[in-house]
């Protein structure tokens, strides 16, 4: 089984630790989504899960009195494939990564 619960504490590590205190700059959150996007994986990739491709998605965006609405959709099977997510949010930015586990045969 793909272990959520050691993705979780993976994800809350790595985009606290990256987000928690950032101002939003469009520029510089750009290659910080990138960053973070890269250690989540190979952090991940650590973990050594054998026959799960990872596949991570991070976005980085403004809060200015607006909402926003992030939506995905795969095609998988229920009982093997799975995600894990988190976000943060400060005075300035939030931040969000998701971590989908899916089985590979």
């Amino acid at each position: 089984r793909f272990p959520v619960a050691a993705v979780d504490a993976i994800l809350e590590d790595v985009v606290g630790s990256y987000a928690r205190e950032q101002r939003y700059e469009p520029a510089r959150c750009g290659e910080l989504a990138k960053d973070m996007a890269e250690v989540i994986k190979a952090r991940v990739k650590g973990l050594m899960i054998p026959r799960y491709k990872i596949v991570v998605v991070t976005y980085i965006g403004q809060l200015n009195e607006q909402s926003m609405q992030i939506g995905s959709r795969c095609l998988w099977d229920p009982a093997s494939d799975t995600f894990s997510s988190y976000t943060v949010k400060n005075t300035s930015l939030f931040a969000l990564a998701n971590v989908y586990g899916v089985y590979f045969e």
